[in-house]
């Protein structure tokens, strides 16, 4: 299907619209491909492919054919084919619709995935890209349908979290995520504390997907899309998504009082709303869209139902139902086509002039009313039967039949509605004629197939018995037929019948009453929640929008207050550090203090930058005493290249600061004061003992002997813990996307104006020292996993020599054109990554240390390669940032 996706948007440029019937015969070339493995399933068995996938959490890319999941696959692929062979007679002509083709079929393809998969974390992974590709595929609708698209994304984004969250507990509980071991475990996960959560978790995920209350006002808005879309993604597959995974987890919580209660509750409660709403509409896609509402409302509530008869019946109800609402959406945009409207007051009389179309809109209505011989007639008798058997509670079944009737009266009532507007009436658009038949042909296929199998519905029996089997082991699968003889459900057929057929009749009061009641929106409730949520996000943020460095340093130091505090209330009373025991200790604690008390008392801009840096310099010696040498590098480096980057913008800065406010001066003064003691009680806390933890001996003891590196602290960068490097190295490559967006580019400099400041004074030693600091850097690298060094501090040392270099006006504006930081950027992060790819290649782990063989029988180590692929992402962004701000100063003046 992945394949097929990636072709659609070639074969469009080829063959245009008609791309749409090469997909519909890829669609059920995957069903012959799948035909073999189904006919395993249909005998009680399944076929599985596994691959290793994370490894270290014990979780394979496992896919699971049974007998349920056939007949999930028949409707993703069958009615994705029809779907596909109908785009091409829909879509305008000579326009490119290769995105659309390709959106479809990549959804056809995470459905699919959705229901193959044979493990938790892969059924969540296709479950959000069946999330993500139908909020792209409802933007189809144009302009008009950004607000639902979100909507639909949202909301059933929701629900993937909720589903996530159940997935993790699920694997906590069972200790695997796969799916298989996860459903034989039933008794394991009942008497776990975490059952009734995940069960309140999945039933969020499924109502969330498939439009229950109070989820469902996502399902008409997302109508907006084109109706190809509506037909496949709201009609057939995607809403369905929620009604696989009530089924699946059947084998978990069926006959559990809370999960029937809830699904049959809040399903016919969706059942009765839903259906009420689809009456009272005249737009045929709204009340189609309604009418889905409705019926997956049924199919939730017969699922909660708890008896084999109830579950088997909605099984065959999600056939069904995918048949003649595929049907319908096909032929409303059909009669959209071609009439202009879908208005069913402006489209009597259409058996007149297109009775093709008009005769299966009639069809696939009556299937929807469950009016025999239709196929919805038989799925509906079944639902009653299992309704009417309910057995939860005391009068449950009585009152789960009251509320199933009443749904089904409101939809023969509707289902009556469409047929009458396609057949009786006069006709008001004579000059209507019948589209070709390559247009209606699928929705001809899917109608005369409900008609078909409605009297001939025991050749579904072993699709059925199997899935029945497949959600619930132990059940005994009933035996559909056409005919049951008189029973209850026979009873209730016939007052739906009536009550429908009143309804109908009296349409007109029925109208005016319906105009009275409250609309089933929360399109407004939710557009006012998500507002709410982006003022309290802007005003959370507001701090951001000051110029005021105060606004930024605030929260920072505020949290470090708590935080700090709260460490050291938790851990208990503070280690011992001991206290300065010599003149050099003392010498350097009163150069700090002296430096910081100074640096407050500044109102020189420069003498504030220059005391700052002397902080940082007093700050390395001390990390030297305490035998941190790799520390002391990188701090002095930083507060070299902080000084340098000042440089560029001291220029324009005040050459005083600006007197503060007594009140801002307490302020400020009483919050640095509590965040220097939070800092120091924390510290305190943290590294008031000398016993090494467990990690640190064993880094200590590990290093040179699994690495060959005597440098700990670049051992454990470059090799044990490389993937946390990889992440900061991502960040850094972030930051310097931020800084080319953010800030103008070089061309707003000259070289002249960049080398008036510093150019005669640096220019000269420029020159020559800039070899002496690039071998510097060489050497720092080469060094760096035996002795303090390597490629962060080797590539801040280069980074020294480009600013040098951009002050002295040496380099002038060509200078980072010429070093190309984005070819260091993307140089360094393929490499990095690319090193832990080739582990994973060769059988390893990702990022697994290897050595990469020489001619002459030498070799280098793979962490030499991720360390060089950091060097260059560092310099990358050095390159980046002195280039912008130099760029950006030059320009401004």
């Amino acid at each position: 299907m992945g394949g097929l996706a990636l072709l659609a948007p070639v074969l469009d440029r080829r063959l245009g619209r008609d791309t749409g019937y090469v997909l519909a015969v890829g669609f059920a070339g995957v069903g012959g491909l799948l035909g073999p493995a189904a006919g395993t399933a249909m005998d009680g068995g399944t076929v599985d492919a596994t691959w290793p996938w994370i490894d270290s959490l014990g979780v394979s890319f496992t896919l699971r054919l049974d007998g349920l999941t056939s007949l999930f696959c028949v409707l993703v692929l069958g009615v994705g084919a029809l779907i596909m062979a109908y785009c091409p007679r829909y879509l305008a002509a000579g326009a490119r619709h290769g995105r659309l083709y390709f959106l479809l079929t990549l959804f056809g393809g995470a459905m699919l995935g959705l229901v193959l998969a044979g493990d938790l974390l892969l059924l969540f992974v296709f479950w959000e890209l069946t999330t993500i590709t139908s909020f792209f595929l409802i933007g189809t609708g144009g302009a008009k349908a950004s607000g639902p698209a979100v909507r639909a994304l949202l909301v059933t984004g929701a629900g993937g979290l909720a589903l996530l969250t159940a997935v993790v507990l699920l694997a906590v509980t069972v200790g695997s995520t796969d799916l298989a071991t996860v459903l034989a475990s039933r008794d394991e996960v009942l008497e776990s504390p975490a059952a009734p959560t995940v069960a309140a978790l999945l039933v969020v995920a499924a109502f969330t997907k498939s439009a229950q209350v109070p989820f469902h006002f996502w399902l008409p808005g997302a109508m907006v899309a084109i109706t190809p879309v509506s037909a496949y993604l709201h009609a057939a597959t995607m809403v369905k998504a929620g009604i696989y995974l009530l089924l699946r987890f059947s084998a978990l919580f069926s006959g559990e009082t809370g999960w029937s209660l809830t699904l049959v509750g809040v399903g016919l409660l969706t059942a009765v709303l839903g259906a009420v709403q689809a009456l009272r509409e005249h737009d045929l896609k709204a009340l189609l869209a309604y009418s889905t509402v409705s019926q997956l409302g049924l199919l939730v509530a017969a699922i909660g139902v708890g008896t084999t008869i109830a579950l088997a019946a909605a099984i065959l109800h999600t056939f069904a139902h995918a048949l003649f609402k595929a049907t319908l959406f096909m032929l409303v945009g059909v009669i959209d086509r071609e009439a202009g409207s879908r208005d069913i007051r402006e489209l009597p009389g259409l058996m007149h002039v297109m009775p093709v179309t008009a005769t299966l809109t009639g069809l696939a209505g009556l299937s929807l009313a469950g009016v025999p011989p239709m196929i919805g007639f038989v799925s509906k008798e079944s639902l009653f039967q299992g309704f009417a058997g309910m057995q939860t509670v005391p009068g449950a079944g009585v009152a789960a039949g009251i509320l199933a009737v009443t749904a089904s009266a409101l939809t023969f009532a509707y289902g009556m509605r469409i047929f009458y507007g396609a057949f009786a009436g006069p006709t008001l658009q004579k000059r209507l004629y019948e589209p070709a038949w390559t247009f209606i042909a699928p929705a001809g296929v899917a109608a005369v197939a409900g008609l078909v199998l409605g009297p001939a519905v025991t050749v579904l029996n072993p699709l059925m018995r199997q899935a029945v089997l497949d959600a619930e082991p132990w059940a005994v699968p009933p035996h559909f037929s056409f005919w049951h003889g008189f029973s209850v459900e026979l009873l209730m057929s016939a007052v739906t019948i009536t009550l429908g057929t009143a309804l109908f009749a009296a349409r007109a009061r029925v109208d005016r009453a319906l105009g009275r009641l409250p609309h089933l929106w929360g399109e407004a409730a939710f557009d006012r929640l998500y507002r709410g949520t982006l003022r309290f996000g802007a005003l959370v943020g507001r701090p951001d929008h000051s110029r005021a460095s105060s606004a930024f340093l605030a929260r920072p130091l505020a949290a470090v207050v708590l935080l700090g505090g709260a460490g050291a209330l938790v851990l208990g009373a503070p280690g011992s550090l001991g206290s300065p025991s010599g003149p050099v200790d003392w010498t350097v604690l009163a150069l700090l203090a002296a430096a910081v008390a100074g640096l407050v008392r500044s109102r020189s801009a420069l003498a504030a930058v220059a005391l700052l840096g002397t902080v940082g310099l007093v700050l390395t010696v001390w990390f030297l005493l305490a035998g941190a040498p790799d520390v002391a590098l990188t701090l002095l480096l930083v507060e070299v290249l902080t000084a340098m980057m000042a440089a560029f913008v001291l220029r324009d800065l005040s050459p005083r600061f600006r007197r503060s406010g007594r009140r801002g001066a307490v302020a400020a003064g009483t919050l640095a004061g509590l965040a220097g003691l939070a800092a120091a009680a924390g510290t305190l806390a943290l590294t008031g003992q000398r016993d090494l933890s467990p990690a640190g001996r064993f880094f200590l003891h590990a290093a040179e002997p699994e690495t060959g590196g005597r440098n700990v602290v670049n051992t454990i960068l470059v090799d044990f813990r490389a993937l946390d490097t990889l992440g900061e190295a991502c960040v850094l490559a972030a930051a310097a996307l931020g800084l080319l967006l953010l800030l103008p580019g070089e061309h707003g400099a000259t070289e002249a104006t960049l080398r008036a400041p510093y150019g005669r004074m640096l220019g000269p030693a420029h020159r020559l020292l800039a070899p002496v600091i690039l071998l510097l850097s060489a050497y720092l690298f080469l060094r760096g996993h035996n002795e303090p060094g390597g490629g962060f501090s080797a590539a801040l040392v280069a980074g020294t020599a480009v600013a040098f270099g951009y002050l002295a006006g040496s380099m002038g504006t060509a200078g980072p054109r010429r070093l190309r930081p984005r070819l260091l950027l993307c140089a360094g992060m393929v490499l990095a990554t690319g090193t832990g790819l080739s582990a994973t290649a060769l059988g390893e782990a990702f990022l697994t240390p290897l050595t990469v063989p020489l001619p002459g029988g030498a070799g280098i180590s793979s962490s030499l390669l991720f360390d060089l692929g950091i060097y260059l992402l560092v310099a990358g962004l050095m390159v980046m940032a002195v280039g912008r701000l130099g760029a950006q100063q030059a320009g401004s003046r």
